[in-house]
């Protein structure tokens, strides 16, 4: 039995957000195929997850100058808790899916924090003489990203979140693009049953 992770890194749902509805029908397959895996969801905008902001940072300073935890501002409770949480999630995991939009060329603000809080020094990577290595190494993952126009893995956001999880030892199982609806909007709908069957066939492989 594996511990699969979602991040679902999207404000909407597969109604109305292409993202989802491949991720939806990714986890559909793959539940059907591996029905005693656990699978936990973290939504990243239905929690309000944090963004690494001043206080957070102060705060870690203060700890470990000798400051209670509990001695420190709620909000940044709060906020330190879910950085927590998402870590031992993270470190927890036998697998990764991680879901999102391409805005902007990149990706949204959530995701980047989410990032943050799994990067930390002595948790899953450490520096050494000749470089880093990584600590939870061998996680596979599948990421999932629709955009409106053709990057074919190039783009800014693809290139940065399988970056940031390489860096930590998860290896790259498949990306799974939803890309072209606003460039080719008369091909809009089969590029979407294009991903879903895509998705259903890394999911019965995953």
């Amino acid at each position: 039995m594996s511990k699969v992770l979602v991040i679902k890194a999207h404000p909407f749902d597969g109604d109305k957000s292409r993202t989802i509805k491949t991720l939806d029908t990714f986890l559909e397959t793959y539940k059907a195929k591996n029905p005693d895996d656990e699978i936990e969801t973290l939504d990243l905008f239905a929690t309000n997850f944090p963004e690494l902001d001043g206080g957070m940072m102060a705060a870690w300073g203060q700890l470990a100058n000798g400051t209670a935890f509990t001695d420190l501002p709620a909000d940044v409770q709060k906020g330190m808790g879910q950085f927590n949480d998402a870590l031992a999630q993270f470190k927890a995991a036998d697998k990764l899916v991680v879901a999102n939009p391409m805005w902007n060329l990149s990706i949204p603000a959530q995701l980047k924090s989410w990032i943050d809080a799994i990067t930390v020094v002595g948790e899953t990577f450490r520096y050494t003489a000749t470089g880093h290595i990584a600590l939870v190494p061998g996680k596979p993952f599948v990421h999932i990203q629709a955009a409106g126009g053709k990057y074919e893995g190039k783009d800014l956001g693809t290139q940065y979140v399988q970056g940031a999880l390489e860096y930590l030892g998860a290896k790259r199982f498949a990306k799974i693009g939803v890309e072209g609806m606003d460039h080719f909007p008369d091909q809009a709908d089969q590029i979407v049953a294009a991903a879903q069957e895509e998705a259903k066939e890394v999911a019965n492989k995953f």
